[in-house]
Parts: C-alpha cells; structure tokens; sequence
C-alpha cells in the first residue's frame, strides 16, 4: 500500500482541520490532541466541508446542515447524513503526514 504526503505536522494544530487533495479526492486531516485522523472532506448529505466543521472531542459538525462525523471512524451520528464517510490510514514520518491508499 503507498502512503502520499499532505502536509507537515505543524500546519494543522491540536483541535483543527485542513483540506488536502489526494488524487483528486478532498480529505480532511484532524488533528485531536496531537493524534492525527484522515477521513473524506465531504459530507455525505449535500457535500459541505467537513474541513471546515466544528470540532468537538472526536465529533465533526458539517458548516452546511449541522450533520456529524466521527473524526476516527467516520460514522455519521444521525441524519441529516445519510451514511458515514470513508476513513484513511495516517502514517507520521518524523514531522511528515501521510495518508496510506489502496
């Protein structure tokens, strides 16, 4: 499995999100407490940000219609989502961030 680097450690601090295009897919990176999360930038019920959300322990509310997203699962907690969103393996090399894919 590769792993692509999207950023560095010290662009995305404890308790906030950044955007990153992998191979034309937007992906959310989280920081939660120095422990970093992938999971696909775009809300499941209309395509709102999820990189641009509230943060709130390991939950994140969509700017769009209030939905949220378990930052280290995925799972939507309840509509308006109608499913969760795909996950991606983080891999941290020195202060390098990368995201594993198929």
């Amino acid at each position: 499995m590769a792993s692509i680097k999207v950023a560095e450690t010290k662009e995305i601090a404890p308790g906030t999100a950044k955007q990153v295009d992998l191979n034309g897919k937007k992906i959310a990176v989280f920081n939660l407490n120095g422990t970093f999360y992938a999971i696909s930038d775009t809300c499941t019920h209309r395509g709102g940000p999820l990189s641009e959300g509230e943060i709130n322990g390991d939950i994140v509310t969509c700017p769009w219609h209030m939905a949220n997203f378990n930052i280290k699962t995925g799972e939507a907690d309840g509509p308006p989502a109608p499913r969760g969103v795909e996950t991606y393996r983080v891999v941290i090399e020195g202060s390098d961030i990368h995201i594993e894919i198929p």
